[in-house]
């Protein structure tokens, strides 16, 4: 991240410097590529259609619409996945899209899932005599890593037993920050809204007649109770974006990008770090290299 400046191409949508796609016709050209996207990924891999985890959040409800606008709403499957009491709400919400929406929609209850594996596994794998007390913080975050495994699990059980894909719901902002869980929401056979900040799956979302109720609803990954994306993150995504855009699109540092968006160094510093420091998670996990042997290139045209 250093301060040189550059052009860069957004998700194929024309080139741009660096500003948002929130105008009528940008975000019509990436309304026009999701859906394109998503068919030509299915038709690729001969799938009868694909699974979305809805939440009743912006994002699970954006990539459920635009998957129907794809494939048509009998090629698509919404999973209702609640683990809390806090989340009825949400899933509620997400029942009432999916029928708007005209797709099938099952709701699995993961609560007695995960205290089975708390009661059978994890008691058992804590680190000591006193694991619990010595990092109940830690545990919290473990614990909510399992329930977005649980989750992925339930999605790809269904993908497999019905040929159909799972489409992930994770943005481009999630994404950089590493906010997502390996293995968990982090597993996917594509995110149609990857390419695009939390702030353009808001623009996107109003663009497609996502409800103003879901669009301005506060983010939460439901890894737990009264969880928010904010407290998580340490910033809102209208403070992280703009610093996000300046830091990887245009390669800024993180002074000049923190002086001109007016935020505070110490949260800027905190942003770039998670950026810098879950970099493993967008990346395949790594071999040692033995005689240059590495990612394989495809086979085709041989």
């Amino acid at each position: 991240m250093g301060a040189e400046r550059k052009t860069i191409v957004d998700a194929g949508i024309g080139r741009t410097t660096g500003t948002f796609i929130t105008d009528r016709p940008g975000l019509e050209r990436v309304r026009s590529r999701i859906v394109d996207d998503i068919r030509t990924t299915v038709e690729d891999a001969g799938a009868a259609g694909v699974v979305v985890a809805m939440s009743g959040g912006i994002d699970s409800t954006a990539t459920a619409e635009l998957a129907v606008e794809a494939l048509g709403s009998d090629r698509v499957l919404g999973l209702g996945l609640p683990c809390h009491k806090s989340e009825r709400a949400g899933v509620s919400e997400a029942r009432t899209i999916a029928e708007g929406l005209g797709i099938e929609f099952r709701e699995i209850q993961l609560r007695p899932v995960l205290e089975a594996f708390e009661e059978a596994a994890a008691i058992e794998l804590e680190p000591g005599d006193d694991g619990d007390d010595a990092r109940p913080d830690e545990r919290t975050h473990a614990i909510g890593n399992v329930t977005a495994r649980l989750r992925m699990c339930c999605a790809y059980y269904a993908a497999n037993r019905q040929r159909r894909l799972v489409l992930g719901t994770a943005n481009r902002s999630e994404l950089l920050l590493g906010y997502f869980t390996k293995h968990g929401d982090g597993a996917a056979d594509a995110y149609p809204l990857g390419d695009l900040y939390k702030t353009e799956v808001r623009a996107l979302a109003k663009r497609i007649g996502v409800p103003r109720r879901i669009v301005s609803k506060e983010p939460s990954a439901g890894f737990w109770a009264g969880q928010t994306d904010a407290d998580e993150l340490g910033a809102t995504y209208d403070v992280i974006d703009p610093l996000l855009r300046r830091l990887v699109d245009e390669d800024e540092s993180i002074e000049d990008a923190a002086t001109t968006l007016e935020i505070d160094r110490e949260t800027a510093r905190s942003i770039a770090w998670l950026c810098d420091e879950t970099e493993h998670k967008r990346s395949m996990p790594p071999t040692p290299g033995i005689a240059d042997r590495g990612a394989e290139r495809p086979l085709t045209g041989q």
